[in-house]
């Protein structure tokens, strides 16, 4: 069992690690949340932004990224 908790806990600290840098990378990344698909909506007393490209872009690099990691994990 121990062998287990500790290749967990290695990986969750890995991806702590990894959102952590993208966390503080975030800002100087130019193309996320300006992306031609996301809305701004602008108003005198509504602000509304919806960063739809953006999370698609980002959703299919994490799904390849741990389709990759299960198939080095094979």
């Amino acid at each position: 069992m121990a062998p287990e908790v500790g290749r967990t806990l290695v990986f969750l600290g890995v991806a702590l690690a990894l959102v952590g840098f993208f966390l503080w990378s975030g800002p100087r990344i130019p193309f996320i949340g300006r992306l031609h698909g996301d809305i701004t909506v602008e108003r005198d007393t509504l602000s509304v932004y919806a960063p739809v490209t953006s999370m698609i872009v980002i959703s299919v690099v994490l799904t390849i990224i741990v389709n990759l990691l299960g198939w080095i994990r094979r």
